[in-house]
């Protein structure tokens, strides 16, 4: 065989063998999706105020204003979402617009599956592990962290955040999960799950609105590029109702938040919000 034969058939074998391992990426991702719902159980009794009592008064009138009463209790939510990733820094963002479909799941974890541009990838929680994949044009692996306590601690603190946003009964007091109150306007969640604890202060308006969400995440997102606590968070705005819940549609946060460092590389407008159950899944 001649060598320009010879090229073109390893370059062939090359290709085939990273669509393959993308696809396997891809396979995994959906097997984690539906285990999660799995994870997340049946769903539980509704929403009744009295769950509410004992409570800081921001935390009652968070809950208050995010779940209607009688509503159904849910922990796991299929978010459908548009908006830009800053994929820079502070001073040079270089903001992409971005699609994404997520399913989150707290405190079990989450799939957030998105496309950039060029680049296509995921973040991925669960109890066991955590991981971020992305590809570019769905062939040239570009990022592949995760498996390291490190990453799995910061990414836990995500799913607490986020858990804040779109899946308030996640965070009704229960064995896992106890409230503090911080002052006047906001209280702190504290979720103690697989090995973590995570805290999450929530910013609440006269009428319970949530508007800023804010942890403690464990983080290499600095200059030293070394793991530490550092604030991330974000502000909550269009709030619409979906079926009994009032969530927010629009948030914009990133690390550093509250300080000069800020970088707010998430933007995001949610599309839609769906609370897939069981059965629903195993059709």
């Amino acid at each position: 065989m001649k060598m320009p034969g010879i090229a073109l058939s390893v370059a062939s074998l090359t290709l085939l063998a990273l669509l393959a391992w993308q696809w396997t990426d891809r396979r995994a991702d959906q097997a984690i999706w539906h285990q999660l719902i799995a994870q997340s159980g049946q769903p539980k009794p509704v929403f009744d105020y009295t769950m509410t009592q004992g409570l800081p008064d921001p935390a009652q009138r968070y809950f208050r204003y995010m779940i209607r009463e009688g509503t159904p209790l849910v922990t796991a939510v299929e978010i459908e979402m548009k908006g830009e990733l800053g994929l820079g820094t502070a001073t040079n963002p270089t903001y992409r617009d971005m699609r994404a479909q997520q399913l989150l799941s707290p405190p079990y974890g989450l799939v957030w599956d998105v496309k950039a541009g060029a680049l296509r990838g995921s973040d991925v929680v669960t109890p066991e592990t955590s991981w971020t994949r992305f590809w570019l044009y769905n062939v040239i692996p570009v990022v592949r962290v995760g498996g390291a306590v490190d990453h799995h601690r910061s990414a836990f603190g995500r799913v607490i955040a986020e858990a804040a946003l779109w899946v308030p009964a996640s965070l009704l007091p229960s064995s896992l999960v106890r409230w503090e109150e911080v002052d006047q306007t906001t209280a702190r969640a504290i979720v103690t799950f697989a090995g973590f604890e995570q805290a999450v202060n929530i910013t609440v308006a006269a009428d319970g609105r949530p508007t800023r969400v804010v942890i403690p995440r464990w983080s290499n997102e600095n200059p030293e590029k070394v793991f530490r606590e550092q604030p991330f968070g974000g502000e909550l705005s269009d709030f619409k109702a979906f079926g009994g819940y009032t969530l927010p549609t629009r948030v914009t946060g990133g690390n550093q938040f509250g300080t000069q460092d800020y970088f707010p590389f998430y933007r995001v407008s949610v599309l839609d919000v769906r609370f897939p159950t069981i059965e629903e899944h195993q059709r």
